[in-house]
Protein backbone atom coordinates (compact mmCIF):
# COMPACT_ATOMS: atom_id res chain seq x y z
CA UNK A 1 0.00 0.00 0.00
CA UNK A 2 2.82 2.38 0.83
CA UNK A 3 4.26 1.85 -2.63
CA UNK A 4 0.94 2.82 -4.23
CA UNK A 5 0.65 5.93 -2.05
CA UNK A 6 4.16 7.00 -3.03
CA UNK A 7 3.38 6.57 -6.72
CA UNK A 8 0.15 8.53 -6.48
CA UNK A 9 1.75 11.43 -4.60
CA UNK A 10 4.12 11.97 -7.51
CA UNK A 11 1.18 12.23 -9.94
CA UNK A 12 -0.58 15.21 -8.33
CA UNK A 13 -1.75 17.66 -11.06
CA UNK A 14 -0.09 15.65 -13.84
CA UNK A 15 -1.92 14.82 -17.07
CA UNK A 16 -4.59 12.16 -16.58
CA UNK A 17 -2.71 9.61 -18.67
CA UNK A 18 -0.02 9.48 -15.98
CA UNK A 19 -2.44 7.32 -13.94
CA UNK A 20 -1.23 4.47 -16.18
CA UNK A 21 1.85 4.30 -13.95
CA UNK A 22 -0.11 2.80 -11.03
CA UNK A 23 -1.14 -0.39 -12.84
CA UNK A 24 0.07 -3.48 -11.02
CA UNK A 25 -0.23 -5.47 -7.77
CA UNK A 26 -0.07 -4.04 -4.24
CA UNK A 27 0.09 -5.66 -0.79
CA UNK A 28 -2.53 -4.30 1.64
CA UNK A 29 -1.52 -6.83 4.36
CA UNK A 30 -4.80 -8.80 4.51
CA UNK A 31 -5.60 -8.52 0.82
CA UNK A 32 -3.83 -7.90 -2.47
CA UNK A 33 -5.03 -5.12 -4.74
CA UNK A 34 -4.70 -5.47 -8.51
CA UNK A 35 -5.08 -2.51 -10.86
CA UNK A 36 -5.68 -4.16 -14.24
CA UNK A 37 -6.87 -1.34 -16.47
CA UNK A 38 -6.70 2.44 -16.25
CA UNK A 39 -9.26 4.53 -18.07
CA UNK A 40 -7.91 6.74 -20.86
CA UNK A 41 -9.53 9.92 -19.57
CA UNK A 42 -11.97 11.03 -16.84
CA UNK A 43 -14.95 10.47 -19.15
CA UNK A 44 -14.06 6.94 -20.28
CA UNK A 45 -15.32 3.76 -18.65
CA UNK A 46 -14.02 3.45 -15.10
CA UNK A 47 -10.76 1.70 -14.29
CA UNK A 48 -10.82 -2.01 -13.46
CA UNK A 49 -9.60 -3.15 -10.02
CA UNK A 50 -9.53 -6.47 -8.16
CA UNK A 51 -9.01 -7.38 -4.51
CA UNK A 52 -8.05 -10.90 -3.37
CA UNK A 53 -8.45 -11.98 0.26
CA UNK A 54 -7.29 -15.40 1.48
CA UNK A 55 -9.98 -17.53 3.11
CA UNK A 56 -8.02 -17.60 6.38
CA UNK A 57 -8.68 -13.89 7.10
CA UNK A 58 -12.38 -13.92 6.17
CA UNK A 59 -13.90 -16.53 8.49
CA UNK A 60 -15.91 -17.75 5.49
CA UNK A 61 -13.98 -20.94 4.73
CA UNK A 62 -17.15 -22.94 5.46
CA UNK A 63 -18.62 -21.67 2.18
CA UNK A 64 -16.23 -23.95 0.27
CA UNK A 65 -18.13 -26.96 1.60
CA UNK A 66 -21.53 -25.74 0.42
CA UNK A 67 -23.31 -26.61 -2.85
CA UNK A 68 -22.51 -24.76 -6.08
CA UNK A 69 -25.91 -23.00 -5.91
CA UNK A 70 -25.21 -21.91 -2.31
CA UNK A 71 -21.78 -20.59 -3.31
CA UNK A 72 -23.21 -18.71 -6.29
CA UNK A 73 -25.69 -17.05 -3.96
CA UNK A 74 -22.95 -16.23 -1.45
CA UNK A 75 -20.89 -14.55 -4.18
CA UNK A 76 -23.97 -12.59 -5.18
CA UNK A 77 -24.61 -11.53 -1.58
CA UNK A 78 -21.03 -10.31 -1.17
CA UNK A 79 -21.32 -8.28 -4.39
CA UNK A 80 -24.58 -6.71 -3.20
CA UNK A 81 -23.04 -5.93 0.19
CA UNK A 82 -20.04 -4.28 -1.43
CA UNK A 83 -22.40 -2.31 -3.70
CA UNK A 84 -24.25 -0.97 -0.64
CA UNK A 85 -21.03 0.32 0.90
CA UNK A 86 -19.89 1.69 -2.47
CA UNK A 87 -22.91 4.00 -2.51
CA UNK A 88 -21.00 6.11 0.01
CA UNK A 89 -18.55 7.00 -2.77
CA UNK A 90 -19.87 7.42 -6.30
CA UNK A 91 -16.40 6.70 -7.70
CA UNK A 92 -16.56 2.99 -6.75
CA UNK A 93 -18.94 0.49 -8.33
CA UNK A 94 -19.48 -3.25 -8.71
CA UNK A 95 -21.80 -5.10 -11.08
CA UNK A 96 -24.98 -6.55 -9.55
CA UNK A 97 -27.90 -8.37 -11.15
CA UNK A 98 -31.16 -6.84 -9.92
CA UNK A 99 -33.81 -9.25 -8.66
CA UNK A 100 -32.01 -12.31 -9.99
CA UNK A 101 -29.02 -14.27 -8.74
CA UNK A 102 -26.83 -15.19 -11.68
CA UNK A 103 -23.40 -16.75 -12.12
CA UNK A 104 -21.46 -13.49 -12.17
CA UNK A 105 -17.75 -12.65 -12.14
CA UNK A 106 -18.17 -9.68 -9.78
CA UNK A 107 -17.10 -12.00 -6.96
CA UNK A 108 -15.13 -15.18 -7.62
CA UNK A 109 -14.27 -18.01 -5.23
CA UNK A 110 -11.26 -20.26 -5.76
CA UNK A 111 -9.18 -22.60 -3.60
CA UNK A 112 -7.14 -19.76 -2.18
CA UNK A 113 -9.70 -17.12 -1.36
CA UNK A 114 -12.27 -14.54 -2.44
CA UNK A 115 -11.72 -12.12 -5.31
CA UNK A 116 -13.80 -8.96 -5.77
CA UNK A 117 -13.79 -7.28 -9.17
CA UNK A 118 -14.95 -3.69 -9.31
CA UNK A 119 -14.41 -0.34 -10.97
CA UNK A 120 -13.08 2.99 -9.72
CA UNK A 121 -13.51 6.26 -11.54
CA UNK A 122 -10.14 7.84 -10.82
CA UNK A 123 -10.62 11.49 -9.80
CA UNK A 124 -9.52 14.50 -11.80
CA UNK A 125 -10.03 18.20 -12.19
CA UNK A 126 -10.49 18.64 -15.91
CA UNK A 127 -7.72 16.36 -17.16
CA UNK A 128 -5.42 16.90 -14.20
CA UNK A 129 -4.93 14.13 -11.65
CA UNK A 130 -6.29 14.64 -8.15
CA UNK A 131 -3.83 12.34 -6.42
CA UNK A 132 -4.77 13.19 -2.83
CA UNK A 133 -8.40 12.30 -3.51
CA UNK A 134 -7.34 9.09 -5.28
CA UNK A 135 -5.23 8.11 -2.25
CA UNK A 136 -8.19 8.72 0.03
CA UNK A 137 -10.51 6.55 -2.13
CA UNK A 138 -8.10 3.67 -2.76
CA UNK A 139 -6.25 3.43 0.55
CA UNK A 140 -8.84 4.61 3.08
CA UNK A 141 -12.43 4.01 1.93
CA UNK A 142 -11.85 1.02 -0.35
CA UNK A 143 -10.13 -1.26 2.23
CA UNK A 144 -12.99 -0.67 4.67
CA UNK A 145 -15.54 -1.69 2.02
CA UNK A 146 -13.57 -4.80 1.08
CA UNK A 147 -13.18 -5.93 4.68
CA UNK A 148 -16.80 -5.31 5.63
CA UNK A 149 -18.04 -7.21 2.56
CA UNK A 150 -15.79 -10.25 3.09
CA UNK A 151 -15.33 -10.56 6.86
CA UNK A 152 -17.80 -12.92 8.55
CA UNK A 153 -18.02 -10.97 11.79
CA UNK A 154 -18.82 -7.77 9.86
CA UNK A 155 -21.49 -9.36 7.65
CA UNK A 156 -25.22 -9.78 8.18
CA UNK A 157 -24.65 -13.48 8.49
CA UNK A 158 -28.28 -14.53 8.96
CA UNK A 159 -29.27 -12.58 5.86
CA UNK A 160 -26.43 -14.27 4.00
CA UNK A 161 -27.68 -17.70 5.04
CA UNK A 162 -31.29 -16.87 4.10
CA UNK A 163 -30.18 -15.47 0.75
CA UNK A 164 -28.17 -18.60 -0.03
CA UNK A 165 -30.80 -21.06 1.20
CA UNK A 166 -33.53 -19.47 -0.92
CA UNK A 167 -31.33 -19.77 -4.02
CA UNK A 168 -30.31 -23.33 -3.15
CA UNK A 169 -34.00 -24.21 -2.78
CA UNK A 170 -34.86 -22.80 -6.21
CA UNK A 171 -32.03 -24.75 -7.79
CA UNK A 172 -33.32 -27.92 -6.12
CA UNK A 173 -36.92 -27.28 -7.25
CA UNK A 174 -35.78 -26.74 -10.84
CA UNK A 175 -33.86 -29.99 -10.63
CA UNK A 176 -37.10 -31.85 -9.79
CA UNK A 177 -39.10 -30.64 -12.79
CA UNK A 178 -37.95 -33.39 -15.16
CA UNK A 179 -38.62 -36.26 -12.75
CA UNK A 180 -42.11 -34.87 -12.13
CA UNK A 181 -42.83 -34.46 -15.84
CA UNK A 182 -43.10 -30.67 -15.47
CA UNK A 183 -41.80 -27.64 -17.37
CA UNK A 184 -42.54 -25.16 -14.58
CA UNK A 185 -43.66 -24.83 -10.96
CA UNK A 186 -45.38 -21.85 -9.31
CA UNK A 187 -45.55 -22.05 -5.52
CA UNK A 188 -48.73 -21.08 -3.70
CA UNK A 189 -48.32 -17.64 -2.18
CA UNK A 190 -46.12 -16.34 -4.98
CA UNK A 191 -46.56 -12.70 -6.00
CA UNK A 192 -46.56 -12.45 -9.80
CA UNK A 193 -47.38 -8.80 -10.71
CA UNK A 194 -44.59 -6.21 -10.85
CA UNK A 195 -44.92 -2.54 -9.94
CA UNK A 196 -44.37 -1.48 -13.55
CA UNK A 197 -42.99 -2.74 -16.82
CA UNK A 198 -39.63 -1.12 -16.06
CA UNK A 199 -39.61 -1.81 -12.30
CA UNK A 200 -38.95 -5.46 -11.48
CA UNK A 201 -40.06 -5.45 -7.83
CA UNK A 202 -43.29 -7.06 -6.55
CA UNK A 203 -46.51 -5.08 -6.58
CA UNK A 204 -47.73 -4.19 -3.11
CA UNK A 205 -51.09 -5.64 -2.06
CA UNK A 206 -51.12 -8.00 -5.05
CA UNK A 207 -53.24 -11.14 -4.75
CA UNK A 208 -51.00 -14.11 -3.84
CA UNK A 209 -51.09 -16.95 -6.34
CA UNK A 210 -52.93 -20.17 -5.53
CA UNK A 211 -52.93 -23.24 -7.74
CA UNK A 212 -56.11 -25.14 -8.58
CA UNK A 213 -56.26 -28.38 -6.62
CA UNK A 214 -56.30 -30.53 -9.76
CA UNK A 215 -52.90 -29.15 -10.85
CA UNK A 216 -51.25 -28.92 -7.44
CA UNK A 217 -48.01 -30.77 -6.90
CA UNK A 218 -45.68 -30.84 -3.91
CA UNK A 219 -41.92 -30.63 -4.33
CA UNK A 220 -39.21 -30.72 -1.68
CA UNK A 221 -36.64 -27.99 -1.05
CA UNK A 222 -33.59 -28.76 1.13
CA UNK A 223 -34.09 -25.71 3.38
CA UNK A 224 -37.76 -24.73 3.23
CA UNK A 225 -39.05 -28.29 3.08
CA UNK A 226 -42.17 -29.31 1.18
CA UNK A 227 -43.66 -26.66 -1.11
CA UNK A 228 -47.02 -26.97 -2.86
CA UNK A 229 -48.04 -25.11 -5.98
CA UNK A 230 -48.99 -25.26 -9.64
CA UNK A 231 -47.16 -27.88 -11.64
CA UNK A 232 -47.21 -27.04 -15.34
CA UNK A 233 -46.99 -30.44 -17.02
CA UNK A 234 -45.04 -31.25 -20.13
CA UNK A 235 -47.03 -31.05 -23.33
CA UNK A 236 -49.19 -28.22 -24.63
CA UNK A 237 -50.57 -25.80 -22.06
CA UNK A 238 -52.92 -22.94 -22.87
CA UNK A 239 -53.39 -19.94 -20.58
CA UNK A 240 -56.78 -18.44 -21.36
CA UNK A 241 -59.09 -15.83 -19.82
CA UNK A 242 -60.37 -12.33 -20.27
CA UNK A 243 -58.21 -9.28 -20.71
CA UNK A 244 -56.51 -7.87 -17.58
CA UNK A 245 -57.02 -11.09 -15.59
CA UNK A 246 -53.33 -12.07 -15.44
CA UNK A 247 -52.61 -14.35 -18.42
CA UNK A 248 -49.46 -12.59 -19.55
CA UNK A 249 -48.47 -11.92 -15.95
CA UNK A 250 -48.38 -15.67 -15.26
CA UNK A 251 -46.40 -16.37 -18.42
CA UNK A 252 -43.95 -13.55 -17.68
CA UNK A 253 -43.32 -14.85 -14.17
CA UNK A 254 -42.65 -18.34 -15.51
CA UNK A 255 -40.45 -17.30 -18.45
CA UNK A 256 -38.28 -15.20 -16.10
CA UNK A 257 -37.92 -18.09 -13.66
CA UNK A 258 -35.30 -19.82 -15.73
CA UNK A 259 -33.25 -17.79 -13.23
CA UNK A 260 -33.28 -17.73 -9.42
CA UNK A 261 -34.78 -14.73 -7.61
CA UNK A 262 -33.74 -13.04 -4.40
CA UNK A 263 -35.72 -13.43 -1.15
CA UNK A 264 -38.96 -11.42 -0.96
CA UNK A 265 -39.08 -10.98 -4.74
CA UNK A 266 -42.39 -12.87 -4.83
CA UNK A 267 -41.06 -15.29 -7.45
CA UNK A 268 -38.46 -17.00 -5.27
CA UNK A 269 -40.30 -20.33 -5.45
CA UNK A 270 -41.22 -20.18 -9.13
CA UNK A 271 -38.95 -22.22 -11.40
CA UNK A 272 -38.97 -23.08 -15.09
CA UNK A 273 -37.04 -25.43 -17.34
CA UNK A 274 -33.67 -23.76 -17.93
CA UNK A 275 -33.79 -24.62 -21.65
CA UNK A 276 -37.03 -22.73 -22.25
CA UNK A 277 -37.28 -19.99 -24.86
CA UNK A 278 -39.90 -17.32 -25.39
CA UNK A 279 -40.42 -16.69 -29.10
CA UNK A 280 -42.39 -14.02 -30.93
CA UNK A 281 -42.67 -12.18 -34.24
CA UNK A 282 -39.68 -9.99 -35.01
CA UNK A 283 -40.10 -8.00 -38.21
CA UNK A 284 -36.92 -7.05 -40.01
CA UNK A 285 -34.47 -9.50 -38.44
CA UNK A 286 -31.95 -11.55 -40.38
CA UNK A 287 -32.23 -15.28 -41.11
CA UNK A 288 -29.19 -17.28 -42.23
CA UNK A 289 -29.44 -20.41 -44.42
CA UNK A 290 -32.15 -21.98 -42.28
CA UNK A 291 -34.42 -24.87 -43.21
CA UNK A 292 -37.95 -23.51 -42.71
CA UNK A 293 -39.74 -26.15 -44.78
CA UNK A 294 -41.64 -27.49 -41.75
CA UNK A 295 -43.50 -24.17 -41.52
CA UNK A 296 -43.05 -22.34 -44.83
CA UNK A 297 -42.86 -23.84 -48.30
CA UNK A 298 -43.88 -23.40 -51.98
CA UNK A 299 -43.13 -19.68 -51.92
CA UNK A 300 -43.98 -17.55 -54.97
CA UNK A 301 -41.48 -17.77 -57.85
CA UNK A 302 -40.47 -21.22 -56.62
CA UNK A 303 -38.15 -19.88 -53.92
CA UNK A 304 -36.62 -22.64 -51.80
CA UNK A 305 -37.20 -22.62 -48.03
CA UNK A 306 -34.91 -25.53 -47.18
CA UNK A 307 -31.95 -23.13 -47.23
CA UNK A 308 -33.63 -19.79 -46.55
CA UNK A 309 -31.90 -16.46 -45.96
CA UNK A 310 -33.13 -12.90 -45.64
CA UNK A 311 -32.03 -9.62 -44.07
CA UNK A 312 -35.64 -8.46 -43.62
CA UNK A 313 -37.86 -11.24 -42.32
CA UNK A 314 -41.61 -10.76 -42.03
CA UNK A 315 -43.40 -11.40 -38.73
CA UNK A 316 -44.43 -14.96 -39.61
CA UNK A 317 -41.05 -15.84 -41.13
CA UNK A 318 -39.17 -14.45 -38.15
CA UNK A 319 -41.25 -16.42 -35.67
CA UNK A 320 -40.90 -19.62 -37.68
CA UNK A 321 -37.14 -19.00 -37.87
CA UNK A 322 -36.90 -18.44 -34.12
CA UNK A 323 -38.73 -21.71 -33.51
CA UNK A 324 -36.44 -23.68 -35.83
CA UNK A 325 -33.30 -21.99 -34.44
CA UNK A 326 -34.42 -22.85 -30.90
CA UNK A 327 -34.82 -26.49 -31.85
CA UNK A 328 -31.31 -26.41 -33.30
CA UNK A 329 -30.03 -24.95 -30.01
CA UNK A 330 -31.60 -27.63 -27.79
CA UNK A 331 -34.84 -25.99 -26.61
CA UNK A 332 -37.06 -28.11 -24.35
CA UNK A 333 -40.01 -25.75 -23.85
CA UNK A 334 -41.44 -22.82 -25.79
CA UNK A 335 -43.29 -19.83 -24.33
CA UNK A 336 -45.57 -17.87 -26.67
CA UNK A 337 -47.90 -14.92 -26.11
CA UNK A 338 -50.58 -14.48 -28.74
CA UNK A 339 -50.29 -10.68 -28.41
CA UNK A 340 -46.69 -10.64 -29.71
CA UNK A 341 -47.08 -13.36 -32.32
CA UNK A 342 -47.73 -13.27 -36.06
CA UNK A 343 -51.38 -14.22 -36.52
CA UNK A 344 -50.82 -16.06 -39.80
CA UNK A 345 -48.06 -18.14 -38.20
CA UNK A 346 -50.31 -19.09 -35.29
CA UNK A 347 -53.58 -19.95 -37.07
CA UNK A 348 -55.63 -19.99 -40.27
CA UNK A 349 -59.29 -20.37 -39.46
CA UNK A 350 -61.96 -22.19 -41.46
CA UNK A 351 -63.17 -19.14 -43.35
CA UNK A 352 -59.68 -18.08 -44.42
CA UNK A 353 -58.98 -21.64 -45.53
CA UNK A 354 -62.11 -21.49 -47.69
CA UNK A 355 -61.16 -18.13 -49.17
CA UNK A 356 -57.44 -18.81 -49.78
CA UNK A 357 -56.67 -22.39 -50.79
CA UNK A 358 -53.79 -24.21 -49.10
CA UNK A 359 -51.93 -24.32 -52.41
CA UNK A 360 -51.83 -20.54 -52.37
CA UNK A 361 -50.70 -20.25 -48.72
CA UNK A 362 -47.01 -21.03 -48.01
CA UNK A 363 -47.37 -21.04 -44.21
CA UNK A 364 -48.24 -24.15 -42.21
CA UNK A 365 -49.60 -22.63 -38.99
CA UNK A 366 -48.20 -23.61 -35.61
CA UNK A 367 -51.55 -25.04 -34.48
CA UNK A 368 -50.99 -27.87 -36.98
CA UNK A 369 -47.35 -28.52 -36.01
CA UNK A 370 -47.45 -28.04 -32.27
CA UNK A 371 -48.61 -31.59 -31.50
CA UNK A 372 -45.79 -32.97 -33.65
CA UNK A 373 -43.26 -30.86 -31.76
CA UNK A 374 -44.55 -32.48 -28.57
CA UNK A 375 -44.79 -36.06 -29.86
CA UNK A 376 -41.71 -36.26 -32.07
CA UNK A 377 -39.24 -33.86 -30.45
CA UNK A 378 -40.53 -33.83 -26.84
CA UNK A 379 -40.80 -30.03 -26.95
CA UNK A 380 -43.47 -28.58 -24.69
CA UNK A 381 -45.31 -25.33 -25.38
CA UNK A 382 -47.05 -22.85 -23.11
CA UNK A 383 -49.23 -20.31 -24.92
CA UNK A 384 -51.21 -17.31 -23.75
CA UNK A 385 -54.27 -17.54 -25.99
CA UNK A 386 -57.32 -15.31 -25.99
CA UNK A 387 -58.52 -15.27 -29.58
CA UNK A 388 -58.38 -18.74 -31.13
CA UNK A 389 -60.37 -21.67 -29.83
CA UNK A 390 -58.76 -23.99 -32.40
CA UNK A 391 -55.83 -24.50 -30.04
CA UNK A 392 -58.18 -26.26 -27.62
CA UNK A 393 -58.10 -29.29 -29.92
CA UNK A 394 -54.35 -29.77 -29.39
CA UNK A 395 -54.02 -28.65 -25.76
CA UNK A 396 -53.19 -31.11 -22.97
CA UNK A 397 -53.88 -28.60 -20.19
CA UNK A 398 -55.99 -25.43 -20.18
CA UNK A 399 -55.60 -22.90 -17.37
CA UNK A 400 -57.97 -19.97 -17.09
CA UNK A 401 -56.80 -16.86 -15.28
CA UNK A 402 -59.56 -14.99 -13.45
CA UNK A 403 -58.76 -12.13 -11.07
CA UNK A 404 -55.10 -13.27 -11.13
CA UNK A 405 -56.08 -16.74 -9.93
CA UNK A 406 -55.63 -19.94 -11.91
CA UNK A 407 -58.56 -22.27 -12.67
CA UNK A 408 -58.13 -25.66 -14.33
CA UNK A 409 -60.65 -25.65 -17.21
CA UNK A 410 -59.19 -28.60 -19.12
CA UNK A 411 -62.35 -30.72 -18.76
CA UNK A 412 -64.55 -27.76 -19.63
CA UNK A 413 -62.43 -27.20 -22.76
CA UNK A 414 -63.00 -30.81 -23.80
CA UNK A 415 -66.73 -30.26 -23.47
CA UNK A 416 -66.50 -27.11 -25.59
CA UNK A 417 -64.71 -29.13 -28.28
CA UNK A 418 -67.54 -31.67 -28.32
CA UNK A 419 -70.22 -28.99 -28.47
CA UNK A 420 -68.40 -26.80 -31.01
CA UNK A 421 -66.25 -29.07 -33.20
CA UNK A 422 -63.76 -27.25 -35.42
CA UNK A 423 -64.42 -27.04 -39.14
CA UNK A 424 -60.87 -26.12 -40.16
CA UNK A 425 -58.56 -28.52 -41.94
CA UNK A 426 -55.15 -29.55 -40.71
CA UNK A 427 -52.69 -28.01 -43.18
CA UNK A 428 -49.67 -30.23 -42.62
CA UNK A 429 -48.70 -31.62 -46.00
CA UNK A 430 -45.72 -33.56 -44.62
CA UNK A 431 -44.58 -35.01 -41.32
CA UNK A 432 -42.38 -32.82 -39.11
CA UNK A 433 -38.78 -33.30 -40.20
CA UNK A 434 -35.63 -33.10 -38.11
CA UNK A 435 -32.60 -31.34 -39.53
CA UNK A 436 -28.91 -31.38 -38.64
CA UNK A 437 -27.56 -28.19 -37.06
CA UNK A 438 -26.11 -25.63 -39.44
CA UNK A 439 -22.36 -25.00 -39.50
CA UNK A 440 -20.95 -21.63 -38.42
CA UNK A 441 -18.02 -19.90 -40.09
CA UNK A 442 -15.76 -18.98 -37.17
CA UNK A 443 -13.21 -17.32 -39.47
CA UNK A 444 -15.83 -14.74 -40.47
CA UNK A 445 -16.16 -13.70 -36.82
CA UNK A 446 -12.41 -13.24 -36.61
CA UNK A 447 -12.28 -10.98 -39.68
CA UNK A 448 -15.09 -8.81 -38.26
CA UNK A 449 -13.22 -8.46 -34.96
CA UNK A 450 -9.95 -7.53 -36.64
CA UNK A 451 -11.69 -4.88 -38.71
CA UNK A 452 -13.32 -3.47 -35.57
CA UNK A 453 -10.14 -3.42 -33.44
CA UNK A 454 -11.43 -6.27 -31.25
CA UNK A 455 -14.22 -4.28 -29.60
CA UNK A 456 -16.70 -6.36 -27.57
CA UNK A 457 -19.23 -4.23 -25.69
CA UNK A 458 -22.73 -4.72 -24.27
CA UNK A 459 -25.26 -1.94 -24.69
CA UNK A 460 -27.51 -2.92 -21.80
CA UNK A 461 -29.52 -6.00 -22.74
CA UNK A 462 -30.63 -4.47 -26.05
CA UNK A 463 -27.52 -4.64 -28.24
CA UNK A 464 -24.07 -6.17 -28.57
CA UNK A 465 -21.16 -4.49 -30.30
CA UNK A 466 -18.77 -6.95 -31.93
CA UNK A 467 -16.03 -5.25 -33.90
CA UNK A 468 -17.78 -2.40 -35.66
CA UNK A 469 -21.09 -4.23 -35.90
CA UNK A 470 -24.11 -3.89 -33.60
CA UNK A 471 -26.60 -6.72 -33.10
CA UNK A 472 -30.13 -5.89 -31.97
CA UNK A 473 -31.13 -8.17 -29.07
CA UNK A 474 -34.26 -6.35 -27.88
CA UNK A 475 -36.46 -9.34 -28.79
CA UNK A 476 -34.59 -11.63 -26.36
CA UNK A 477 -36.79 -10.79 -23.39
CA UNK A 478 -35.31 -13.47 -21.15
CA UNK A 479 -31.92 -11.76 -21.00
CA UNK A 480 -31.66 -10.33 -17.49
CA UNK A 481 -28.34 -8.53 -17.34
CA UNK A 482 -25.97 -6.58 -19.55
CA UNK A 483 -23.36 -8.95 -18.12
CA UNK A 484 -24.95 -11.82 -20.06
CA UNK A 485 -24.72 -9.82 -23.28
CA UNK A 486 -21.12 -8.89 -22.50
CA UNK A 487 -20.26 -12.56 -21.92
CA UNK A 488 -22.06 -13.57 -25.13
CA UNK A 489 -19.72 -11.25 -27.01
CA UNK A 490 -16.71 -12.91 -25.41
CA UNK A 491 -18.04 -16.38 -26.27
CA UNK A 492 -18.17 -15.17 -29.88
CA UNK A 493 -14.59 -14.00 -29.40
CA UNK A 494 -13.55 -17.51 -28.28
CA UNK A 495 -15.28 -19.00 -31.31
CA UNK A 496 -13.45 -16.54 -33.56
CA UNK A 497 -10.08 -17.81 -32.31
CA UNK A 498 -10.75 -21.27 -33.75
CA UNK A 499 -10.17 -22.02 -37.43
CA UNK A 500 -12.67 -22.75 -40.19
CA UNK A 501 -16.24 -23.93 -39.71
CA UNK A 502 -17.92 -25.33 -36.61
CA UNK A 503 -20.22 -28.22 -37.54
CA UNK A 504 -22.21 -27.91 -34.31
CA UNK A 505 -21.81 -24.44 -32.75
CA UNK A 506 -24.35 -25.03 -29.96
CA UNK A 507 -22.39 -28.06 -28.77
CA UNK A 508 -19.13 -26.15 -28.98
CA UNK A 509 -20.57 -23.24 -27.00
CA UNK A 510 -21.90 -25.65 -24.36
CA UNK A 511 -18.37 -26.97 -23.84
CA UNK A 512 -17.10 -23.41 -23.39
CA UNK A 513 -19.76 -22.62 -20.80
CA UNK A 514 -18.73 -25.33 -18.34
CA UNK A 515 -18.34 -24.89 -14.57
CA UNK A 516 -15.06 -22.99 -15.07
CA UNK A 517 -16.39 -20.86 -17.91
CA UNK A 518 -15.02 -17.56 -16.57
CA UNK A 519 -11.40 -18.78 -16.65
CA UNK A 520 -11.39 -18.44 -20.44
CA UNK A 521 -12.89 -14.95 -20.25
CA UNK A 522 -11.19 -11.59 -19.66
CA UNK A 523 -10.62 -10.75 -15.99
CA UNK A 524 -13.69 -8.52 -15.84
CA UNK A 525 -16.20 -8.18 -13.03
CA UNK A 526 -19.22 -7.53 -15.22
CA UNK A 527 -19.63 -10.89 -16.95
CA UNK A 528 -22.58 -13.21 -16.35
CA UNK A 529 -22.77 -16.79 -17.58
CA UNK A 530 -25.27 -16.89 -20.48
CA UNK A 531 -27.34 -19.84 -21.63
CA UNK A 532 -26.21 -21.67 -24.76
CA UNK A 533 -29.63 -21.04 -26.25
CA UNK A 534 -29.19 -17.26 -25.79
CA UNK A 535 -25.69 -17.24 -27.29
CA UNK A 536 -27.11 -19.01 -30.35
CA UNK A 537 -30.14 -16.71 -30.52
CA UNK A 538 -27.77 -13.73 -30.53
CA UNK A 539 -25.59 -15.25 -33.25
CA UNK A 540 -28.66 -15.85 -35.37
CA UNK A 541 -29.44 -12.12 -35.18
CA UNK A 542 -25.92 -11.05 -36.11
CA UNK A 543 -26.41 -9.84 -39.66
CA UNK A 544 -22.86 -10.71 -40.78
CA UNK A 545 -22.88 -14.23 -39.32
CA UNK A 546 -22.21 -16.96 -41.86
CA UNK A 547 -24.06 -20.27 -41.53
CA UNK A 548 -24.48 -23.12 -43.97
CA UNK A 549 -26.47 -26.36 -43.88
CA UNK A 550 -24.55 -29.40 -42.63
CA UNK A 551 -24.86 -32.17 -45.16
Amino acid sequence: MDQLIAKLKKLEKQNYRAYQQIKGQYDFTDFDLYIDHIQADPYASSSRFRARRPWSVTGLEWLKEESSAYQRAARDFIARTFAEYAKQDNNISIATTGQTVLDSTAVVFDDDGIELRFRINLPAEGRSILAKKAINIITFYLPKMIRKATLEREMRIEQLRTHCEVIEDQDALRGQLESNNLIAFVANGSVLPRIAGNVDVPMKDATPFKAPESLQVTLHAPNKGYITGLGVPKGITLIVGGGFHGKSTLLNAIERSIYDHIPEDGREYIVANANSMKIKAEDGRSVHNLNLSNYINHLPMGRDTSNFSTQDASGSTSQAAWLQESIESGVEALFIDEDTSATNFMIRDERMQSLVAKGEEPITPLVDRIGQLRDKLDISTMIVMGGSGDYLDVADTVIQMHDYQAIDVTEKAKQVILEHPTQRNNECETELESFKPRSLNRAALQSILVDGKFRVTAKGTDALRFGKEFTDLTALEQLESHGEVHAIGWVWFQLSQLPGWSSNPAQEISQMLNDNWHQAMPIHGDLVKPRVIDVMASLNRFRLAQFKPTR
